[in-house]
């Protein structure tokens, strides 16, 4: 007796291979990718390769490690990485705790929005340069702020040259990012999931805390990620602003001066490695506890 077949495994048998890879799909589509890819490669990922061999080839000699072994071993140098987290971390909590309130309002139109938001974009215009220059006309003892308080019978601020000026110029530039990233997050939730729960008794803050925020908490960690991201590469006001060479003698400070003072491009880029790798732990760790939180629908019609 003749062999009978399964008839749907031989006729998966006789698909052509681009049915079955578009399945999976992999289709020419793919190559649209193809320019972005080489993009990446060209502006990213080759530098930074450049910048993991050249680590490992010291200036002076020494061994590979010397580049390493010189900033570990150096306390001042090591301490710039206590120093960059205790600015960058807290500039990125309090961006996204600012952000929140101010997107999840400016999710829907009111009135003034416009003008809360055209606000809020500024410094994104300014830069981080012009507003360290503004702090330091702003702020200076006989600036304009410190005259107004002063005429009103309080101390002038003390915003110049320490870690708090830098705080607030690295928030001022890190909060328009944080904001827009978030109203794009609350914006995608439902919004028939709000009035859902209005409909059944729930107050505006029991729908905030109940039904928005854990919607939106994914985003808001992937906005925390990139606030830090931005905040770890802070640099000018670091210098204009701060105290460089005590209180903000954060990671970018020695890369520049290894880089621009002594031209120790392979030790520049080992502080660079070591600052990189230190970003690389905060992102898994912030993916990790994003993975853990809700992944439901959270998005819809509008209408």
């Amino acid at each position: 007796m003749a062999e009978v077949l399964d008839p749907s495994r031989a006729t998966t048998g006789r698909r052509p291979l681009k049915h079955r890879l578009a399945e999976r799909g992999i289709d020419w589509s793919l190559l649209l990718l193809l320019p972005a890819l080489v993009v990446i490669g060209a502006l990213f990922l080759y530098p930074f390769l450049y910048g993991v061999s050249i680590s490992f080839q010291p200036l002076e000699g020494g061994g590979p490690f010397a580049n390493y072994q010189d900033f570990f071993g150096d306390s001042y140098q090591r301490d710039a990485i206590f120093k960059t987290l205790r600015l960058a971390v807290p500039v990125a909590l309090v961006s996204v705790g600012l952000a929140t309130p101010l997107a999840y309002q400016c999710r829907r139109d009111f009135r003034g929005r416009r003008l809360v938001t055209l606000v809020l974009m500024l410094p994104i215009t300014f830069g981080s340069i012009l507003i360290a220059q503004g702090m330091l006309r702003v702020f200076s003892p006989y600036g304009w702020a410190n005259l107004a308080l002063e005429a009103i019978g309080l101390p002038k601020a003390d915003l110049l040259y320490n870690y708090e000026g830098t705080f607030i110029a690295a928030v001022l530039t890190t909060l328009p990012l944080a904001f827009l990233l978030l109203m794009g997050f609350f914006g995608g939730i439902d919004p028939a999931l709000e009035n859902a729960a209005a409909t059944l008794g729930a107050g505006r803050a029991t729908r905030f805390w109940k039904i928005s925020l854990p919607l939106a908490m994914p985003g808001i960690l992937t906005t925390f990620m990139l606030a830090l991201v931005e905040a770890f590469a802070i640099f000018p006001s670091a210098i204009l602003v701060g105290q460089p060479d005590n209180e903000t003698h954060v990671l970018t400070i020695p890369i520049y001066q290894a880089a621009s003072q002594r031209s120790d491009y392979a030790q520049a880029s080992a502080i660079a490695i070591v600052l990189t790798l230190i970003e690389l732990l905060f992102l898994a760790l912030m993916v990790l506890l994003r993975n853990r939180l809700y992944k439901g629908p959270a998005v819809g019609g509008k209408g």
